[in-house]
C-alpha cells in the first residue's frame, strides 16, 4: 500500500484520542456507524487497515484485522481482538482461498492512489468465498479534508470502476448517514459500496 505516514506510533495514538473524545462517547457517536455495519450482515470478516479495532468490536470480534501500523494491531490485540500486522497475516492459518464471508474496508481506499486500491482489491479477494462481499466506507468530501494522510478521494464512480477492474460485482452503494449532498458539509457522512465475488462456474461433467 502506498500510503504516507500512518505506520507511525502517533498516529495510532491519533486515533486512540479522536475515539475517546469526551463528547463523541457521551452521545455514542460510534452506535449508528455500528449499526449500518451489522446490518450488512458481514459474517466472518477480514478487516483490512483494522487500525486500532473499533469495526471490530462493532461485529463482535467475528473476523481478523490486518494493520500495516505495528502499534495499532497491538492496541487492537490488548483489547482481546485478533489483529496482525501484513507480514504475519501472510504466516496465518487465515490466509487461504475462500476463508471470509466478507472483506472490510473502513476508511481505508483514501489512503492510496486508485492504482493501488485496484491492486489491494486484486490480492485479497480470493480470500473470499464464493458469493462473498467487499465493503468499503469511504469519506466524502468534507471528511476527506480532516486527514493530510488522505491521498485519492473516491467517490461511487472510483470504487465501482474499481470493482469491476478487480472482478468484482458492484451490487449496492448508499450515502450514510446522511444524503450525498451533506457530505460537502458534514465530515461524518460515507460513502459505501457494496461489491460481490462471483461464483466460480462449474463443469457439470466434475461430479
Amino acid at each position: 500500500m502506498s500510503l504516507t505516514d500512518t505506520r507511525d506510533q502517533e498516529y495510532t495514538q491519533r486515533l486512540v484520542t479522536l475515539e475517546n473524545v469526551w463528547w463523541k462517547k457521551l452521545i455514542g457517536a460510534q452506535a449508528i456507524y455500528a449499526w449500518n455495519l451489522r446490518r450488512l450482515e458481514p459474517g466472518f470478516t477480514l478487516d483490512i487497515g483494522c487500525g486500532i479495532g473499533r469495526n471490530l468490536r462493532h461485529i463482535g470480534g467475528s473476523g481478523v484485522g490486518i494493520d500495516h501500523n505495528r502499534h495499532s494491531v497491538a492496541h487492537a490485540r490488548n483489547q482481546g481482538l485478533e489483529a496482525y500486522t501484513t507480514e504475519e497475516f501472510k504466516q496465518s492459518e487465515h490466509n487461504q482461498p475462500g476463508h471470509f464471508d466478507s472483506i472490510l474496508l473502513s476508511h481505508v481506499a483514501e489512503h492510496m492512489t486508485y492504482v493501488d486500491y485496484v491492486a489491494l482489491l486484486m490480492e485479497y479477494g480470493p480470500l473470499l468465498r464464493d458469493g462473498g462481499r467487499i465493503l468499503v466506507f469511504c469519506p466524502q468530501e468534507a471528511g476527506f479534508k480532516t486527514d493530510s494522510s488522505h491521498v485519492e478521494f473516491m467517490d461511487f464512480v472510483k470504487l465501482r470502476r474499481a470493482a469491476g477492474e478487480a472482478g468484482l460485482k458492484s451490487e449496492r452503494e448508499y450515502s450514510f448517514p446522511f444524503p450525498r449532498f451533506a457530505g460537502r458539509v458534514f465530515p461524518y457522512n460515507e460513502f459505501v459500496s457494496v461489491s460481490r465475488r462471483q461464483e466460480a462456474r462449474r463443469d457439470p461433467s466434475d461430479r
